[in-house]
């Protein structure tokens, strides 16, 4: 493995290059649970840029800072008012802009198939382990670029009480479209907090804030598995019994995408099947769950975070920005999960996931108002699965100005055994890699399970 040290070579911060017109954004029934997660940490791997490092240094602060006044919440801080409300202050304090080198790794050290994700991408992002709860004092936002031997990384830290995994790309993608020259921003981000996940209902704190709920020190082996197109459909198609295998030769049918511009066609496979991602996430659940030889009587639960904007009635604004998710658990004997066929368990994900409507997210706000809590992050039994982000985000859409990213990789934030996140592949057209974080004992079992890896085209 690769040398892990990375330099810094200067840190400063970036504000925006006009003031905030917006005062101040009260934390939804959505974002408070995510103050004791901690911040996301996601980046790109891009070739090395046709101009100096520098001069890219330089585009991307001056990009950063027309970025922010797009994005003014992220250039604020947390603040609790008297009352126990927490709102994020609009008031241009700025984010951390982090130059680093790492001239010794090479992006085929970062990228090579068949090995575990290296330690080395840990040290591209800033901001680490830090819990959102500490936006009150530190900047909810930052940026790192690392330079490496032939190419450079571009590491982005932001709160997750500001943004979910939707409102994290927009930025990012935004970010990535002013520094390639756009003189209008695509998409505007909607910052209107008079939705249903607004609320008069206070989360109280322990005293000096929240504390992260998984431990972080446990060994953890990462690695990242791609699928591609080919590969999800025939997953699909024992999911669904071999009952759909004409309309998958018909239609490049992929639950994340409406095909050919047939929407009411979509939408009537999309209730009746079970879709290409809960076929894939069903034959993790089976694998990951066997390669862990727990008892047969134990419970595995499946948990699934949702984008609740297009399920509410009437719909959030697409580009609404901060936490607009739930989480969908499914629950399972591991005894019948494995005795029974893939079908069984990508069922159940399907069914769960088509009931999560307008009702269903508006009773889960309700349950949350009448108990306000915490996310409770982690593997509490040793027999669940998180699955987070969406193979639906535009990651490879960053393009800095000299082509698309060579592959997404995360930091340290948030992981633990059976943690899993989900990517479009780069090449699209359906492909998706998952990100897998497990105990070393339940990877070795899961790289030797052969209903698993027939599916796998490259594990990296």
């Amino acid at each position: 493995m690769p040398s892990s040290s990375t330099t810094i070579i200067s840190k400063c911060t970036i504000y925006p290059d006009h003031k905030s017109s917006i005062k101040t954004l009260k934390l939804s029934v959505s974002d408070l649970p995510m103050l004791s997660c901690q911040y996301i940490q996601k980046g790109v791997l891009l070739s090395y840029p046709p101009y100096s490092v520098d001069d890219f240094i330089t585009s991307l602060k001056r990009s950063l800072s027309t970025a922010l006044a797009f994005f003014p919440a992220l250039a604020g801080r947390l603040s609790t008012d008297p009352d126990g409300h927490v709102h994020i202050v609009c008031n241009d304090a700025g984010v951390d802009f982090i130059q680093a080198k790492a001239r010794h790794l090479f992006i085929d050290d970062l990228i090579s198939p068949h090995l575990d994700v290296p330690d080395c991408v840990k040290g591209f992002f800033t901001l680490d382990r830090m819990l959102s709860y500490s936006g009150h004092s530190k900047p909810l936002a930052a940026i790192q670029v690392t330079e490496l031997a032939d190419g450079v990384f571009v590491g982005c830290t932001v709160n997750h009480a500001v943004t979910d995994g939707t409102s994290f790309w927009h930025f990012f993608n935004t970010f990535a479209e002013i520094c390639k020259g756009a003189k209008k921003i695509t998409k505007s981000p909607d910052f209107c907090r008079d939705t249903v996940f607004n609320s008069p209902a206070v989360l109280k704190f322990p005293a000096g804030g929240p504390k992260v709920t998984f431990s972080g020190d446990e060994p953890l082996r990462e690695r990242i598995f791609r699928f591609s197109r080919e590969a999800i459909l025939k997953l699909k198609s024992r999911a669904n019994n071999g009952n759909f295998l004409e309309i998958l030769g018909r239609q490049c049918n992929d639950s994340w995408k409406v095909v050919d511009g047939d929407t009411n066609s979509f939408l009537k496979n999309k209730a009746a099947e079970i879709s290409s991602f809960q076929s894939l996430c069903a034959q993790l659940w089976r694998s990951v769950t066997r390669a862990r030889n727990l008892s047969p009587t134990k419970t595995t639960t499946f948990r699934m975070a949702v984008n609740c904007r297009h399920r509410l009635d009437p719909k959030l604004h697409p580009y609404y920005f901060g936490n607009a998710i739930q989480s969908i658990p499914t629950l399972a004997t591991i005894g019948e999960l494995l005795s029974r066929d893939l079908h069984w368990g990508a069922d159940l994900l399907h069914k769960n996931v088509v009931a999560h409507d307008d009702n269903t997210v508006r009773k889960g706000i309700a349950n949350w108002e009448s108990e306000p809590r915490l996310f409770p992050l982690g593997n509490f039994d040793g027999a669940s699965i998180t699955m987070g982000s969406s193979p639906r985000f535009p990651m490879y859409d960053n393009d800095f100005g000299w082509g698309r990213p060579l592959a997404i990789r995360s930091g340290r934030a948030n992981k633990f055994d059976g943690k899993i996140s989900a990517f479009p592949g780069r090449e699209g057209n359906g492909s998706v890699d998952l990100e897998v974080v497990l105990a070393p004992e339940t990877m070795d079992g899961l790289l030797s399970d052969g209903e698993f890896m027939q599916y796998v085209s490259v594990s990296e």
